[in-house]
């Protein structure tokens, strides 16, 4: 399946995602009637430079997760400055939120852009692959900081243990899926696993990843670690989101709140997490006390930064590519 099949078959259901999109806003307005006049006071007052300062904190989340990438192939001896791995960080957002494959229209965007610089498929794939158990072995760990300090809190529960057990299960089962096709190399899936478009996207690209970097143990850590600054950049970010309207929360606060929310929006099955991450950061700020008005109002001006902001240069970072690689196929 081809970058170009994916992003036609994205565009016939960019219409479903913006009319869900919508749908949630107005029914999240609705329910919140009461709320309405205290998130346009609060918005009406927010402060320019902490927003400024938010704006900075999620761009470093894409230097971030470039400098994955890079490390990777510094170890394939295919070294490439930040700067052109930085655009196809922000192009990957788009695509994983808007192409529907169960985020395989993100990966392949990638190692058909690495491609386009002049690294070996193998090497590109390595690089998808080793980027892929970096960030869920971030994630994972973040989860369970995040259940530790609700448990120092006294704030955790049979229910939430449950739940982020239930997402490390997830989080293991989808880099472990991944390393089970590298070993089986390009044998035909069985016609079960067949039907899920994603699972063949991945049998035709992962076999051709080199095994040495699949196994380098330090080379995955350094990975994750730089992983890990995306959430708590994201954190950062929502305290930021705070002290702009004039409500400030501590840091572990807004972290407890970015992953909760992030792993119910991973677990749900609703594009783009829309309604899912709001609500589950919302309802984890107020657990913690903070009044449900400026959760909320935080945690919307945070998806502003997080969501709806990188779609745009996204989209026309993706277009541009798909037109280049158009131009080549016919020159």
């Amino acid at each position: 399946m081809s970058l170009a099949a994916l992003w036609r078959g994205a565009l016939r259901h960019i219409g479903c995602v913006l009319g869900l999109a919508v749908i949630a806003i107005v029914v999240g307005a609705v329910l919140r009637i009461g709320d309405l006049h205290a998130f346009a006071t609060m918005l009406e007052n927010a402060r320019p430079g902490w927003l400024l300062v938010a704006l900075g904190l999620q761009a470093t989340t894409y230097a971030s997760v470039a400098a994955g990438w890079g490390i990777v192939l510094h170890q394939t001896d295919t070294p490439q400055p930040l700067r052109r791995l930085y655009p196809i960080a922000v192009g990957k957002l788009f695509a994983d939120q808007v192409i529907p494959v169960a985020g395989m229209g993100g990966n392949m965007f990638l190692v058909d852009r690495l491609a386009a610089l002049g690294i070996k498929r193998g090497n590109a794939v390595a690089t998808l692959l080793v980027a892929m158990i970096g960030f869920y072995a971030a994630y994972g760990v973040c989860a369970l900081a995040m259940l530790a300090m609700l448990w120092i809190e006294g704030l955790a529960s049979i229910w939430i243990a449950g739940f982020v057990l239930v997402f490390l299960a997830v989080a293991t089962a989808i880099p472990g899926l991944a390393l089970w096709i590298r070993r089986r190399g390009r044998r035909p899936v069985s016609s079960t696993l067949a039907r899920f478009a994603s699972i063949r996207a991945l049998v035709g690209i992962v076999g051709e990843a080199p095994k040495r970097l699949l196994v380098d143990r330090r080379l995955i850590l350094r990975v994750a670690g730089v992983n890990g600054l995306v959430f708590l950049a994201d954190a950062a970010s929502l305290m930021v989101c705070f002290l702009a309207l004039g409500h400030p929360v501590g840091f572990p606060v807004a972290f407890v709140a970015v992953m909760t929310a992030s792993m119910i929006a991973t677990l749900g099955p609703i594009p783009l997490g829309l309604g899912t991450f709001e609500a589950g950061a919302t309802g984890m700020l107020a657990l913690m006390g903070v009044p449900v008005e400026a959760a909320l109002a935080a945690t919307l001006l945070l998806r502003v930064f997080t969501l709806w902001l990188p779609l745009v240069p996204g989209f026309a970072l993706i277009r541009r590519a798909l037109r280049t690689k158009a131009a080549g196929l016919t020159a």
